[in-house]
Order: structure tokens, then C-alpha cells, then sequence
């Protein structure tokens, strides 16, 4: 073999162990890119997980403030029975219009601008969180120093209200079914069938009972000491006698439409040293917190007085 032929034959080897060689580096790419992630795409992966757990967060609040919308929406649709014998106005098209907006915006965000979105939601989430909970933790901490004595401070609802939607009128300025001026409501009214069973909301005495000429109509008004006093107005008949001592839950009126009604429902007021206060913040007994931001919730909302 001449010399020319061995070098073309190392060349030739020498090229075979060049391809052979830049065939495995590829090959070994290939499968560490199979097999592993990058930096890069290590973040990325881990960053969308971060997201779709955010998400999930976010459509369990969704989920529950669907649940408060339904609510006003079932307890408009009986005001409208009572009211007017017919079924109210929809606005289911104009809300899903508005949700359908909200999507279209969403979409046009970046995933940055997404994750900033949610992460804001999440922090304000767990500041009203961290607040509630302390609320409660002091409401315990009060109740504990109470005692016994908790037994005599107003803490259910005076009707069976499972669903919250029963409430019609929260605490505060609203119009006035008769007079159309904005007059203050210092309790809350729930529009039920006559006849419904009215609840004592925690022990005490028949401090009073009015006859239904007045414009309250047939009322029920208990002394519960520890200052509180508790007022159930526009009853049908009363169930109790004055002077009698009652506990919470006894059944002492039913549910009616005298004095100045515009619909059957009841009027229900808690005083505490002669003073009006909000009924809302005193059911704490029967409502998880969930139920209580709900029935917040619903109080805030348009409301139409009954007396």
C-alpha cells in the first residue's frame, strides 16, 4: 500500500470518528432534552404550577360569590311573589355580559400580568383573612369572660334562614315603602309567609306586648338583661305572656302582616343600654364565617324596606 493510500485511509477514519462522534453529541442532546429540563424551562414549568394553583384559589371564590348572587336573586324572586304574583325582571344576560368582558380582558394579559393579578388578589384575601380571624379570636376571648351570661346576648336569627335568603331590609337608611323618602331602618326584615314561627333569640323575659293598632302592628319586646333588649314587630298573634321567662329558641309569636306593612314579614331589632344596634352582627351563634361575609354581603346589597 502506498503512502498516499494510507493517508486517504486515515482521513476516511478520521472523518467516520468525526461523524461518529457529533452523532452521539446529538444524540445525547436529544435525550438530556427529553429527560431533563433547562434552567429556563425548569422555571417555566414550575411557574405554570404556581399559576394553576392561584387559579383554583381564585375559582373557589368565584364559586362562593356565585353562591351570594343566587341568594339575592332567590330572595328577590319572593319578594316579587308576595308583592306582585309574577316573577321579577332578569338580569342574568346583562351579568353574563360583564363576566364575558372580564374574560376578553384577562385573556389579552401576559402571564406576568396575570400572575401580578392573582398574587394581588391573594394578598388582599389573606389580609381580610387574617382580620377575620382575629375578629373571631376576640369574639371568642369575649365570650369566655361572658360566661353563663352568654345565654342572655342575642346571637341567632329570630326565623329559620338556612339558605340566607330571606333577608329583604338590612340596618341603615333606606326608602320607605309608604312615605318614598330616604328614612333610617334600625333593624332588619325578613319576608316570610304568614304564620311563620318566630324564634327568641337568647334567654331573658316578655318585657312587653303591643296590640296592632299600632304601626308596628302586633309586637313582642324581651328584656334579655346585660342591657340587651329584643323587638319582633308586624306578628300575626303572640305565643308568650308578659312577665313569662323564655329561653333561646322557644317559639313566642308567629309571623304576620299588621300595622304599617307593606308585606307579610318581620321586623327585628336588638338595643343594647337603649340603643339601636345592627342585628346583622348578631347572629354569630348559627353562621360560619362564610355565611357571615355572605349575609354581609346580601345586607350591603339594594334593599327595600317593608315598614
Amino acid at each position: 500500500m502506498t503512502t498516499k493510500d494510507k493517508t486517504k485511509k486515515r482521513k476516511s477514519r478520521f472523518i467516520l470518528r468525526m461523524l461518529a462522534w457529533f452523532g452521539a453529541t446529538v444524540l445525547y442532546y436529544i435525550v438530556f432534552s427529553l429527560l431533563f429540563d433547562t434552567p429556563a424551562e425548569y422555571e417555566l414549568r414550575h411557574s405554570t404550577d404556581r399559576l394553576k394553583n392561584e387559579y383554583e384559589v381564585l375559582l373557589k371564590q368565584y364559586d362562593s360569590l356565585s353562591v351570594v348572587v343566587d341568594n339575592v336573586v332567590e330572595r328577590d324572586r319572593n319578594i316579587f311573589a308576595l308583592m306582585f304574583d309574577s316573577e321579577p325582571y332578569s338580569f342574568d344576560s346583562e351579568y353574563n355580559t360583564k363576566r364575558i368582558e372580564l374574560h376578553e380582558s384577562l385573556l389579552e394579559k401576559s402571564n406576568s400580568e396575570m400572575q401580578d393579578i392573582l398574587e394581588a388578589s391573594l394578598n388582599n384575601l389573606e389580609g381580610k383573612t387574617s382580620a377575620l380571624e382575629q375578629s373571631y379570636t376576640t369574639l371568642d376571648e369575649r365570650l369566655a369572660e361572658v360566661g353563663t351570661k352568654r345565654n342572655n346576648i342575642p346571637s341567632i336569627q329570630p326565623v329559620t334562614n338556612h339558605e340566607l335568603t330571606l333577608l329583604t331590609a338590612a340596618y341603615g337608611t333606606l326608602m320607605h315603602p309608604f312615605y318614598r323618602t330616604l328614612q333610617s331602618h334600625q333593624g332588619v326584615d325578613y319576608v316570610i309567609p304568614e304564620g311563620t314561627r318566630i324564634f327568641a333569640t337568647a334567654d331573658g323575659v316578655v318585657k312587653e306586648i303591643k296590640g296592632k293598632n299600632s304601626t308596628s302592628g302586633i309586637t313582642i319586646v324581651l328584656d334579655h338583661g346585660n342591657g340587651y333588649t329584643t323587638t319582633y314587630s308586624h306578628l300575626q298573634s303572640v305565643k308568650a305572656k308578659r312577665r313569662q321567662r323564655v329561653q333561646r329558641g322557644d317559639i313566642i309569636a308567629l309571623s304576620g302582616n299588621t300595622g304599617l306593612s307593606l308585606a307579610p314579614h318581620l321586623h327585628y331589632e336588638v338595643r343594647y343600654n337603649g340603643m339601636r344596634v345592627d342585628p346583622i352582627h348578631y347572629f354569630f351563634m348559627e353562621l360560619t364565617p362564610d355565611e357571615y361575609q355572605r349575609i354581609i354581603r346580601i345586607a350591603q346589597s339594594g334593599m327595600q324596606s317593608f315598614d
